[in-house]
């Protein structure tokens, strides 16, 4: 299993210490650059989810082709 924590820097060490202290967790660090795009893909999923239930709508992808 895997999960994503957010953490305060100020916090971040200690936790990572903790973590990697445990034989069966492997505790990795994510650059700024691979937590934005994580980012980026939840709220895209999200988007995707409220659509398909109708809360928001959607655009067509030939306006969003357009615009490019």
């Amino acid at each position: 299993m895997k999960v994503l924590l957010d953490i305060k820097d100020s916090k971040a060490a200690f936790i990572l210490e903790l973590l990697q202290n445990f034989k069966f967790v492997k505790a990795e660090p994510l650059t700024p650059y691979k937590a934005e795009v994580l980012q980026g893909i939840k709220q895209a999923v999200e988007e995707m989810n409220l659509i398909r239930e109708g809360k928001i709508e959607g655009r067509k992808a030939e306006d969003l082709l357009n615009e490019l």
